[in-house]
């Protein structure tokens, strides 16, 4: 699925969608188009139009606070699908690092990818007691940070509204 960088009015980047929403923003003007994929095009029985890469809100919307939610998934993806103990991508659970029976709570820094054999072997101890060190101390990911490394597919014309120069 081809993915759309969505900047507010003032150019701040505030989420990602689907090529099909970008283009019914598009067409309703609830957005104009900043970058377009030249080489691609979205083509209906009679017309042509340029594949939206990057839509601007032709209103600003306030968001007070943007955030990424603490989910299985999003814990995944900052985890790049991979075990943080032995770096397998199968059968993967999520293993609070701080056990829940000790005290420790469900948060991005407690928080790890690890696969069910890991897993089990930690059991109810830390990292440092069962002796499985981490490939990454656990972090919670900005927000435009999420967006940049974590969303998907993102181009080149991306990239300077994320930070990146």
């Amino acid at each position: 699925m081809r993915r759309v960088l969505v900047l507010n009015q003032d150019y701040s980047p505030i989420s990602v969608c689907s090529a099909e929403r970008a283009f019914l923003l598009l067409y309703l003007q609830k957005a104009e188009l900043v970058h377009d994929d030249p080489e691609t095009k979205l083509r209906s029985i009679d017309a042509e139009h340029p594949m939206p890469s990057v839509i601007r809100l032709q209103k600003y919307i306030f968001i007070p606070f943007k955030s990424v939610i603490l989910t299985r998934q999003n814990v995944f993806k900052r985890d790049r699908q991979r075990c943080q103990y032995c770096g397998k991508s199968k059968d993967l659970t999520i293993d609070h690092v701080m056990p829940k029976s000790r005290g420790g709570k469900s948060t991005w820094t407690n928080l790890v990818a690890a696969c069910k054999k890991c897993n089990s072997l930690k059991g109810d101890k830390t990292p440092e007691e069962a002796q499985m060190p981490l490939a990454a101390k656990p972090f919670k990911p900005s927000y435009i940070m999420f967006v940049r490394n974590f969303s998907g597919f993102t181009s080149e014309e991306w990239l300077k509204y994320l930070g990146v120069n």
